[in-house]
Protein backbone atom coordinates (compact mmCIF):
# COMPACT_ATOMS: atom_id res chain seq x y z
CA UNK A 1 0.00 0.00 0.00
CA UNK A 2 1.33 3.54 -1.01
CA UNK A 3 2.29 5.51 1.90
CA UNK A 4 2.09 9.20 -0.09
CA UNK A 5 -0.60 10.47 1.47
CA UNK A 6 1.63 11.01 4.41
CA UNK A 7 4.45 13.70 5.47
CA UNK A 8 7.84 12.14 5.02
CA UNK A 9 8.58 12.05 8.43
CA UNK A 10 5.41 9.91 8.65
CA UNK A 11 6.43 7.42 6.18
CA UNK A 12 9.86 7.04 7.44
CA UNK A 13 8.50 6.69 11.68
CA UNK A 14 5.17 4.41 10.47
CA UNK A 15 8.22 1.51 9.59
CA UNK A 16 10.44 2.75 12.54
CA UNK A 17 7.65 2.47 15.26
CA UNK A 18 5.51 -0.56 13.60
CA UNK A 19 8.08 -3.05 13.31
CA UNK A 20 9.29 -4.82 15.84
CA UNK A 21 12.89 -6.28 15.58
CA UNK A 22 13.67 -8.80 13.25
CA UNK A 23 14.80 -11.64 15.49
CA UNK A 24 15.61 -15.33 14.84
CA UNK A 25 13.78 -17.57 17.17
CA UNK A 26 16.25 -20.61 18.78
CA UNK A 27 13.25 -23.44 18.17
CA UNK A 28 9.84 -22.83 16.41
CA UNK A 29 8.36 -26.11 17.64
CA UNK A 30 7.46 -25.46 21.58
CA UNK A 31 8.12 -28.81 22.82
CA UNK A 32 10.95 -29.68 21.27
CA UNK A 33 12.28 -26.55 23.59
CA UNK A 34 10.90 -28.11 26.47
CA UNK A 35 12.54 -31.68 25.61
CA UNK A 36 15.41 -30.13 25.66
CA UNK A 37 15.38 -29.10 29.32
CA UNK A 38 14.20 -32.33 30.16
CA UNK A 39 17.47 -33.87 28.74
CA UNK A 40 20.16 -31.12 30.29
CA UNK A 41 18.56 -31.09 33.73
CA UNK A 42 16.05 -34.28 34.18
CA UNK A 43 16.20 -34.16 38.05
CA UNK A 44 14.81 -30.48 37.97
CA UNK A 45 11.16 -29.66 38.97
CA UNK A 46 9.20 -28.57 36.25
CA UNK A 47 6.72 -28.14 38.43
CA UNK A 48 4.91 -27.93 41.63
CA UNK A 49 0.81 -28.14 43.30
CA UNK A 50 -0.71 -29.15 46.37
CA UNK A 51 2.71 -30.11 48.32
CA UNK A 52 3.12 -32.89 44.98
CA UNK A 53 6.22 -32.38 42.54
CA UNK A 54 7.07 -33.53 38.75
CA UNK A 55 10.58 -33.33 37.58
CA UNK A 56 11.41 -32.23 33.81
CA UNK A 57 12.43 -35.82 32.95
CA UNK A 58 9.29 -37.27 34.22
CA UNK A 59 7.25 -35.13 32.29
CA UNK A 60 8.68 -35.83 29.64
CA UNK A 61 8.35 -39.71 30.02
CA UNK A 62 5.03 -39.65 30.97
CA UNK A 63 4.29 -37.23 28.16
CA UNK A 64 6.10 -39.43 26.03
CA UNK A 65 3.44 -42.43 27.15
CA UNK A 66 0.86 -40.43 26.73
CA UNK A 67 1.85 -39.33 23.36
CA UNK A 68 2.36 -43.28 22.10
CA UNK A 69 -1.25 -43.93 23.42
CA UNK A 70 -2.13 -41.50 21.42
CA UNK A 71 -0.34 -41.87 18.27
CA UNK A 72 -2.03 -45.33 18.79
CA UNK A 73 -5.22 -44.05 19.41
CA UNK A 74 -5.36 -42.26 15.79
CA UNK A 75 -3.96 -39.03 16.93
CA UNK A 76 -2.04 -37.11 13.88
CA UNK A 77 -0.60 -33.89 12.97
CA UNK A 78 -3.22 -31.45 12.28
CA UNK A 79 -5.83 -33.04 14.74
CA UNK A 80 -7.12 -31.23 17.92
CA UNK A 81 -7.41 -32.70 21.39
CA UNK A 82 -9.65 -31.38 24.32
CA UNK A 83 -7.82 -31.07 26.92
CA UNK A 84 -10.66 -30.76 29.90
CA UNK A 85 -8.74 -30.30 33.44
CA UNK A 86 -8.30 -28.00 36.23
CA UNK A 87 -4.84 -26.61 37.15
CA UNK A 88 -2.22 -29.56 38.35
CA UNK A 89 0.26 -31.83 37.84
CA UNK A 90 -1.72 -34.18 35.21
CA UNK A 91 -2.92 -31.14 33.47
CA UNK A 92 0.86 -30.58 31.94
CA UNK A 93 1.40 -34.50 31.36
CA UNK A 94 -1.51 -34.17 28.81
CA UNK A 95 -0.48 -30.71 27.17
CA UNK A 96 2.81 -31.77 26.67
CA UNK A 97 1.66 -35.16 25.55
CA UNK A 98 -1.20 -33.66 23.07
CA UNK A 99 1.82 -31.46 21.28
CA UNK A 100 4.34 -34.69 21.28
CA UNK A 101 1.44 -36.37 19.16
CA UNK A 102 1.75 -33.74 16.53
CA UNK A 103 -1.71 -32.42 17.70
CA UNK A 104 -2.79 -29.08 18.93
CA UNK A 105 -4.32 -28.87 22.90
CA UNK A 106 -7.97 -27.76 23.22
CA UNK A 107 -8.05 -26.34 26.54
CA UNK A 108 -11.26 -25.97 28.73
CA UNK A 109 -11.54 -25.42 32.74
CA UNK A 110 -13.66 -28.52 33.39
CA UNK A 111 -14.78 -27.37 37.03
CA UNK A 112 -15.98 -24.01 35.40
CA UNK A 113 -17.41 -24.58 31.80
CA UNK A 114 -21.60 -25.16 31.28
CA UNK A 115 -21.79 -28.64 29.55
CA UNK A 116 -23.45 -26.72 26.82
CA UNK A 117 -19.90 -24.85 26.53
CA UNK A 118 -17.88 -28.04 26.52
CA UNK A 119 -20.22 -29.68 23.83
CA UNK A 120 -20.02 -26.70 21.77
CA UNK A 121 -15.77 -26.68 21.71
CA UNK A 122 -15.81 -30.55 21.04
CA UNK A 123 -18.13 -29.93 18.26
CA UNK A 124 -16.43 -26.71 16.37
CA UNK A 125 -12.98 -28.26 17.01
CA UNK A 126 -13.97 -31.63 15.71
CA UNK A 127 -12.38 -33.10 19.12
CA UNK A 128 -12.32 -37.08 18.99
CA UNK A 129 -10.40 -37.41 21.74
CA UNK A 130 -10.56 -35.55 25.46
CA UNK A 131 -8.25 -35.85 28.02
CA UNK A 132 -9.37 -35.33 31.60
CA UNK A 133 -8.87 -37.03 35.36
CA UNK A 134 -11.41 -39.50 36.47
CA UNK A 135 -12.82 -37.10 39.35
CA UNK A 136 -14.44 -35.25 36.32
CA UNK A 137 -14.97 -37.99 33.88
CA UNK A 138 -18.98 -37.83 34.40
CA UNK A 139 -18.92 -33.99 33.34
CA UNK A 140 -17.65 -34.74 29.68
CA UNK A 141 -20.22 -34.31 27.54
CA UNK A 142 -20.68 -38.27 25.25
CA UNK A 143 -19.44 -39.02 21.76
CA UNK A 144 -15.60 -38.47 21.97
CA UNK A 145 -13.19 -41.02 23.29
CA UNK A 146 -12.24 -39.82 26.47
CA UNK A 147 -8.52 -40.60 28.11
CA UNK A 148 -8.12 -40.34 32.22
CA UNK A 149 -4.92 -38.81 32.61
CA UNK A 150 -4.38 -40.30 36.45
CA UNK A 151 -4.84 -43.87 34.81
CA UNK A 152 -1.34 -45.48 34.74
CA UNK A 153 0.56 -44.76 31.57
CA UNK A 154 3.65 -47.11 31.58
CA UNK A 155 6.55 -45.65 29.71
CA UNK A 156 6.96 -47.29 26.58
CA UNK A 157 10.14 -46.45 23.84
CA UNK A 158 8.49 -45.33 20.93
CA UNK A 159 8.10 -47.86 18.23
CA UNK A 160 7.94 -45.87 15.34
CA UNK A 161 9.69 -42.24 14.77
CA UNK A 162 7.85 -39.31 16.21
CA UNK A 163 5.09 -37.48 13.86
CA UNK A 164 6.67 -34.78 11.97
CA UNK A 165 5.03 -31.56 13.47
CA UNK A 166 5.94 -28.24 11.13
CA UNK A 167 6.03 -24.54 12.59
CA UNK A 168 2.97 -23.78 11.29
CA UNK A 169 0.82 -26.93 12.22
CA UNK A 170 -1.48 -25.96 15.56
CA UNK A 171 0.08 -25.63 19.03
CA UNK A 172 -3.54 -25.03 20.63
CA UNK A 173 -7.24 -23.92 19.70
CA UNK A 174 -8.64 -21.09 22.51
CA UNK A 175 -12.13 -20.51 22.39
CA UNK A 176 -12.22 -16.63 22.98
CA UNK A 177 -15.02 -15.88 26.40
CA UNK A 178 -18.08 -15.05 24.18
CA UNK A 179 -19.18 -12.16 26.11
CA UNK A 180 -20.99 -11.15 22.39
CA UNK A 181 -22.06 -14.66 21.26
CA UNK A 182 -20.66 -18.82 21.10
CA UNK A 183 -17.64 -18.46 21.74
CA UNK A 184 -15.10 -18.87 18.54
CA UNK A 185 -11.86 -21.05 18.05
CA UNK A 186 -9.32 -19.44 17.86
CA UNK A 187 -6.56 -21.54 16.21
CA UNK A 188 -2.60 -20.32 17.30
CA UNK A 189 0.66 -22.21 15.70
CA UNK A 190 3.52 -23.23 17.29
CA UNK A 191 5.26 -20.89 15.11
CA UNK A 192 2.93 -17.81 16.75
CA UNK A 193 3.92 -19.35 20.66
CA UNK A 194 7.27 -19.86 20.05
CA UNK A 195 7.84 -16.33 18.65
CA UNK A 196 6.43 -14.56 21.80
CA UNK A 197 8.21 -17.09 24.83
CA UNK A 198 11.60 -17.64 22.92
CA UNK A 199 12.58 -14.29 21.95
CA UNK A 200 12.62 -11.22 24.72
CA UNK A 201 11.12 -9.63 26.17
CA UNK A 202 8.49 -12.18 25.85
CA UNK A 203 10.31 -14.63 27.32
CA UNK A 204 10.28 -12.14 30.51
CA UNK A 205 13.82 -13.11 31.39
CA UNK A 206 13.12 -16.55 32.75
CA UNK A 207 15.98 -18.70 33.89
CA UNK A 208 16.16 -22.00 35.01
CA UNK A 209 15.14 -22.68 38.25
CA UNK A 210 12.75 -19.34 38.45
CA UNK A 211 9.31 -19.63 39.98
CA UNK A 212 6.73 -18.86 37.40
CA UNK A 213 2.89 -18.45 39.37
CA UNK A 214 0.15 -20.47 37.24
CA UNK A 215 -2.27 -17.89 38.60
CA UNK A 216 -5.19 -18.10 35.61
CA UNK A 217 -7.53 -20.54 34.54
CA UNK A 218 -6.25 -23.12 31.40
CA UNK A 219 -8.55 -22.35 29.03
CA UNK A 220 -7.50 -18.07 28.87
CA UNK A 221 -4.22 -17.77 25.91
CA UNK A 222 -2.14 -15.92 28.99
CA UNK A 223 -2.30 -19.25 30.92
CA UNK A 224 -0.48 -20.86 28.21
CA UNK A 225 2.21 -17.36 28.53
CA UNK A 226 2.21 -19.03 32.58
CA UNK A 227 3.13 -22.66 31.64
CA UNK A 228 4.57 -22.50 28.04
CA UNK A 229 6.69 -19.60 29.03
CA UNK A 230 8.29 -21.38 32.10
CA UNK A 231 9.00 -24.79 30.85
CA UNK A 232 10.52 -23.67 27.86
CA UNK A 233 13.24 -21.70 29.86
CA UNK A 234 13.68 -24.17 32.65
CA UNK A 235 12.03 -22.84 35.46
CA UNK A 236 9.24 -24.37 37.93
CA UNK A 237 5.80 -23.82 37.31
CA UNK A 238 4.09 -23.01 40.74
CA UNK A 239 0.26 -24.36 40.49
CA UNK A 240 -2.18 -22.30 42.81
CA UNK A 241 -4.82 -23.72 45.10
CA UNK A 242 -7.63 -21.64 46.22
CA UNK A 243 -5.17 -19.23 47.88
CA UNK A 244 -3.60 -17.14 45.21
CA UNK A 245 -1.43 -14.58 47.38
CA UNK A 246 0.19 -17.82 48.87
CA UNK A 247 1.13 -18.77 45.77
CA UNK A 248 2.53 -15.52 44.34
CA UNK A 249 4.57 -14.92 47.57
CA UNK A 250 6.74 -18.24 46.11
CA UNK A 251 6.98 -16.91 42.66
CA UNK A 252 9.92 -14.93 40.89
CA UNK A 253 7.52 -14.11 38.00
CA UNK A 254 3.83 -13.46 38.09
CA UNK A 255 1.55 -12.91 34.67
CA UNK A 256 -1.72 -11.68 34.87
CA UNK A 257 -4.65 -9.51 33.94
CA UNK A 258 -4.54 -6.09 36.40
CA UNK A 259 -7.99 -7.57 38.10
CA UNK A 260 -6.00 -10.32 39.24
CA UNK A 261 -3.22 -8.68 39.87
CA UNK A 262 -5.06 -6.17 42.35
CA UNK A 263 -5.85 -8.48 44.79
CA UNK A 264 -2.13 -9.23 45.35
CA UNK A 265 -0.27 -7.18 47.93
CA UNK A 266 3.31 -6.38 46.30
CA UNK A 267 4.39 -5.80 49.91
CA UNK A 268 3.93 -10.00 50.72
CA UNK A 269 5.35 -10.20 47.24
CA UNK A 270 9.00 -9.28 48.03
CA UNK A 271 10.82 -12.21 45.79
CA UNK A 272 8.66 -11.41 42.52
CA UNK A 273 11.42 -10.13 40.15
CA UNK A 274 9.16 -10.07 36.94
CA UNK A 275 5.21 -9.36 36.39
CA UNK A 276 3.66 -8.91 33.17
CA UNK A 277 -0.40 -7.88 32.86
CA UNK A 278 -2.56 -8.06 29.86
CA UNK A 279 -5.97 -8.98 28.95
CA UNK A 280 -7.82 -5.56 29.71
CA UNK A 281 -6.75 -2.05 30.68
CA UNK A 282 -4.08 -1.55 33.43
CA UNK A 283 -4.92 1.18 35.82
CA UNK A 284 -1.69 3.51 36.52
CA UNK A 285 -1.83 3.27 40.00
CA UNK A 286 -1.26 -0.62 40.17
CA UNK A 287 1.22 -0.66 37.63
CA UNK A 288 3.39 1.88 39.46
CA UNK A 289 2.81 -0.13 42.53
CA UNK A 290 4.26 -3.09 41.10
CA UNK A 291 6.98 -1.08 39.05
CA UNK A 292 8.69 0.28 41.89
CA UNK A 293 9.51 -3.23 42.91
CA UNK A 294 9.83 -5.21 39.68
CA UNK A 295 10.03 -5.27 36.11
CA UNK A 296 6.50 -4.26 35.10
CA UNK A 297 5.37 -5.15 31.90
CA UNK A 298 2.27 -4.02 30.45
CA UNK A 299 1.49 -5.57 27.15
CA UNK A 300 -1.57 -6.06 24.83
CA UNK A 301 -2.81 -7.94 22.32
CA UNK A 302 -6.64 -10.46 21.54
CA UNK A 303 -5.79 -14.09 21.37
CA UNK A 304 -6.08 -13.93 17.36
CA UNK A 305 -2.17 -12.58 17.42
CA UNK A 306 -1.14 -14.53 20.10
CA UNK A 307 -1.38 -14.11 23.60
CA UNK A 308 0.19 -10.40 23.53
CA UNK A 309 1.55 -8.53 20.29
CA UNK A 310 3.31 -5.40 22.22
CA UNK A 311 5.15 -4.84 25.35
CA UNK A 312 6.07 -2.41 27.11
CA UNK A 313 8.24 -2.00 30.54
CA UNK A 314 6.79 0.70 32.68
CA UNK A 315 8.95 3.33 34.54
CA UNK A 316 7.06 4.75 37.52
CA UNK A 317 8.06 8.08 36.84
CA UNK A 318 7.27 8.10 33.34
CA UNK A 319 4.90 10.11 31.61
CA UNK A 320 2.49 7.69 30.43
CA UNK A 321 1.60 4.51 30.64
CA UNK A 322 1.89 2.80 27.43
CA UNK A 323 1.61 -0.63 25.70
CA UNK A 324 4.81 -0.46 23.95
CA UNK A 325 6.10 -1.32 20.88
CA UNK A 326 5.17 -4.64 18.61
CA UNK A 327 7.60 -7.85 19.89
CA UNK A 328 10.15 -9.38 17.77
CA UNK A 329 8.75 -10.36 14.37
CA UNK A 330 5.74 -8.55 14.21
CA UNK A 331 4.34 -5.31 13.40
CA UNK A 332 1.01 -2.88 14.20
CA UNK A 333 -0.29 -0.42 12.36
CA UNK A 334 -2.43 2.54 13.27
CA UNK A 335 -5.18 3.09 9.89
CA UNK A 336 -8.05 4.95 9.53
CA UNK A 337 -11.90 3.18 8.75
CA UNK A 338 -9.86 2.79 5.05
CA UNK A 339 -7.28 0.90 6.41
CA UNK A 340 -4.58 3.91 5.22
CA UNK A 341 -2.15 4.47 7.76
CA UNK A 342 -2.47 7.73 9.96
CA UNK A 343 0.24 10.33 10.78
CA UNK A 344 2.00 9.78 14.18
CA UNK A 345 0.02 10.82 17.11
CA UNK A 346 -3.45 10.67 15.09
CA UNK A 347 -5.92 8.06 17.25
CA UNK A 348 -6.80 4.78 14.60
CA UNK A 349 -7.38 1.39 15.08
CA UNK A 350 -4.64 -0.82 15.71
CA UNK A 351 -4.00 -3.79 13.06
CA UNK A 352 -1.54 -6.52 13.93
CA UNK A 353 1.06 -8.15 11.31
CA UNK A 354 3.87 -10.27 11.43
CA UNK A 355 4.03 -13.97 13.23
CA UNK A 356 2.11 -13.31 16.18
CA UNK A 357 -1.13 -13.66 13.30
CA UNK A 358 -2.71 -16.73 14.19
CA UNK A 359 -3.84 -19.12 11.64
CA UNK A 360 -7.79 -18.01 12.40
CA UNK A 361 -11.32 -19.10 13.26
CA UNK A 362 -12.24 -22.64 13.25
CA UNK A 363 -15.69 -23.08 11.18
CA UNK A 364 -16.14 -19.32 10.41
CA UNK A 365 -15.36 -18.36 7.23
CA UNK A 366 -17.18 -14.84 7.18
CA UNK A 367 -15.62 -13.62 10.65
CA UNK A 368 -12.45 -14.33 9.27
CA UNK A 369 -12.81 -12.51 5.96
CA UNK A 370 -13.81 -9.28 8.61
CA UNK A 371 -11.06 -9.06 11.46
CA UNK A 372 -8.05 -11.20 8.80
CA UNK A 373 -6.60 -9.61 5.53
CA UNK A 374 -4.03 -9.59 3.29
CA UNK A 375 -0.73 -7.23 5.06
CA UNK A 376 -0.30 -5.14 1.84
CA UNK A 377 2.91 -3.51 3.90
CA UNK A 378 4.88 -6.77 4.44
CA UNK A 379 2.94 -8.65 1.11
CA UNK A 380 3.16 -12.04 0.19
CA UNK A 381 1.37 -14.25 2.45
CA UNK A 382 1.86 -12.28 5.28
CA UNK A 383 -1.83 -11.29 7.08
CA UNK A 384 -2.71 -8.59 9.22
CA UNK A 385 -5.58 -8.63 12.16
CA UNK A 386 -8.19 -6.06 12.91
CA UNK A 387 -8.00 -5.80 16.79
CA UNK A 388 -10.85 -3.34 16.89
CA UNK A 389 -8.31 -1.61 20.03
CA UNK A 390 -8.24 2.29 19.30
CA UNK A 391 -4.52 3.44 19.49
CA UNK A 392 -1.87 6.47 18.64
CA UNK A 393 1.73 6.84 18.16
CA UNK A 394 3.75 8.88 20.98
CA UNK A 395 5.92 11.46 19.11
CA UNK A 396 9.09 8.98 20.88
CA UNK A 397 7.26 5.75 19.37
CA UNK A 398 4.92 4.30 21.95
CA UNK A 399 1.60 2.94 21.59
CA UNK A 400 -1.16 4.94 23.93
CA UNK A 401 -3.91 1.95 24.02
CA UNK A 402 -7.17 4.28 24.48
CA UNK A 403 -9.88 1.48 24.28
CA UNK A 404 -11.36 -0.72 22.17
CA UNK A 405 -13.83 0.55 19.61
CA UNK A 406 -17.36 -0.95 21.01
CA UNK A 407 -15.97 0.61 24.24
CA UNK A 408 -16.57 3.94 22.20
CA UNK A 409 -20.43 4.80 23.12
CA UNK A 410 -23.04 7.23 21.78
CA UNK A 411 -24.24 9.29 25.14
CA UNK A 412 -26.71 11.78 24.20
CA UNK A 413 -25.71 11.80 20.79
CA UNK A 414 -22.36 12.41 21.66
CA UNK A 415 -19.10 9.51 21.68
CA UNK A 416 -17.72 8.65 24.44
CA UNK A 417 -15.12 6.65 25.65
CA UNK A 418 -15.67 4.19 28.60
CA UNK A 419 -11.48 3.77 29.41
CA UNK A 420 -11.30 7.73 29.47
CA UNK A 421 -13.82 8.26 32.47
CA UNK A 422 -12.31 5.36 34.22
CA UNK A 423 -8.68 6.61 33.55
CA UNK A 424 -10.32 10.39 35.16
CA UNK A 425 -11.78 8.07 37.97
CA UNK A 426 -8.07 6.01 38.60
CA UNK A 427 -6.83 9.33 39.30
CA UNK A 428 -8.53 10.13 42.80
CA UNK A 429 -6.80 9.75 45.78
CA UNK A 430 -7.31 6.14 47.08
CA UNK A 431 -8.76 4.54 43.88
CA UNK A 432 -7.34 1.32 42.56
CA UNK A 433 -9.99 0.68 40.06
CA UNK A 434 -12.52 1.62 38.51
CA UNK A 435 -14.88 0.87 35.36
CA UNK A 436 -17.68 2.71 33.62
CA UNK A 437 -19.87 1.22 31.35
CA UNK A 438 -23.40 2.40 29.38
CA UNK A 439 -26.79 1.96 31.41
CA UNK A 440 -28.71 2.96 28.40
CA UNK A 441 -28.74 5.70 25.67
CA UNK A 442 -28.82 8.77 28.22
CA UNK A 443 -26.48 7.64 31.15
CA UNK A 444 -23.06 6.04 31.97
CA UNK A 445 -22.55 4.42 35.65
CA UNK A 446 -19.14 3.89 37.62
CA UNK A 447 -18.00 1.88 39.83
CA UNK A 448 -15.14 2.20 42.19
CA UNK A 449 -12.49 0.17 44.46
CA UNK A 450 -12.21 0.13 47.42
CA UNK A 451 -15.02 0.85 49.02
CA UNK A 452 -13.77 4.02 51.12
CA UNK A 453 -13.91 5.88 48.08
CA UNK A 454 -16.16 9.02 47.96
CA UNK A 455 -18.38 8.62 45.49
CA UNK A 456 -19.12 12.71 45.22
CA UNK A 457 -15.03 13.51 45.28
CA UNK A 458 -14.64 10.58 42.26
CA UNK A 459 -17.82 11.93 40.30
CA UNK A 460 -16.79 15.42 40.73
CA UNK A 461 -13.27 14.53 39.21
CA UNK A 462 -14.66 13.69 35.52
CA UNK A 463 -16.85 16.55 35.73
CA UNK A 464 -13.97 18.73 36.56
CA UNK A 465 -11.85 16.88 33.87
CA UNK A 466 -14.34 16.12 30.85
CA UNK A 467 -17.66 17.65 29.03
CA UNK A 468 -20.59 16.92 30.82
CA UNK A 469 -21.91 13.95 28.78
CA UNK A 470 -19.01 11.95 30.02
CA UNK A 471 -19.91 12.15 33.99
CA UNK A 472 -21.40 9.14 35.61
CA UNK A 473 -25.06 9.44 37.04
CA UNK A 474 -23.71 7.30 39.80
CA UNK A 475 -20.50 5.91 41.10
CA UNK A 476 -21.00 2.97 43.13
CA UNK A 477 -17.90 1.62 45.72
CA UNK A 478 -17.64 -1.88 46.26
CA UNK A 479 -15.02 -3.67 47.93
CA UNK A 480 -13.96 -5.49 44.87
CA UNK A 481 -15.22 -5.59 41.63
CA UNK A 482 -16.70 -8.48 40.11
CA UNK A 483 -14.42 -11.30 38.05
CA UNK A 484 -15.22 -13.68 35.27
CA UNK A 485 -13.70 -17.31 35.38
CA UNK A 486 -10.82 -15.67 32.78
CA UNK A 487 -9.72 -13.15 35.52
CA UNK A 488 -11.50 -9.91 34.40
CA UNK A 489 -13.64 -7.44 35.63
CA UNK A 490 -17.47 -9.27 35.04
CA UNK A 491 -19.16 -5.89 33.17
CA UNK A 492 -22.51 -7.95 33.21
CA UNK A 493 -22.70 -8.61 36.57
CA UNK A 494 -21.55 -5.06 37.49
CA UNK A 495 -24.68 -3.78 35.05
CA UNK A 496 -27.27 -5.96 37.26
CA UNK A 497 -25.65 -4.79 40.76
CA UNK A 498 -26.36 -1.17 39.08
CA UNK A 499 -29.84 -2.05 38.19
CA UNK A 500 -30.58 -3.49 41.47
CA UNK A 501 -29.03 -0.61 43.69
CA UNK A 502 -30.49 1.98 41.64
CA UNK A 503 -34.07 0.15 41.70
CA UNK A 504 -33.38 0.11 45.81
CA UNK A 505 -32.89 3.82 45.64
CA UNK A 506 -36.16 4.89 44.44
Amino acid sequence: MSLRHLAPRDRHLFRVYGHGPAVCVPDPLVHRAVERRAAATPHAVAAEHAGATITYGELDRYADALATRLVREGVRPGDHVGLFVRRSIPMLVGLLGILKAGAAYVPQDIGLAPPAQLAHVIRTARTRIVLTVAEHASRVPRGPHMITLDEPLPYEPASAPPPTVRPDDGCYVLFTSGTTGRPNGVKVTHRNVAGLLLTEPGGLGIRPGDRVAHLLNVAFDMAAWEILGCLTHGGTLVIRGRDITATARTADVLIATPTVLSGIDPAVCPRVRTVAVAGEPCPRPLADRWARQAAFYNCCGPTETTIVNTMSRHDPVAPRLTIGRPTPNNTVYVLDADRRPLPIGAVGEMWAGGDCVSAGYLDNPALNAERYAPDPFLGGDHRMFRTRDLGRWTPDGELEHLGRTDDQVKVRGFRVELDSVSSVLESVEGCARAVTLKRDARTLVSFVCPADVDPDVARRAVAETLPYYCVPESVMTLTHLPETDRGKIDKQALLRMADERLAVAR
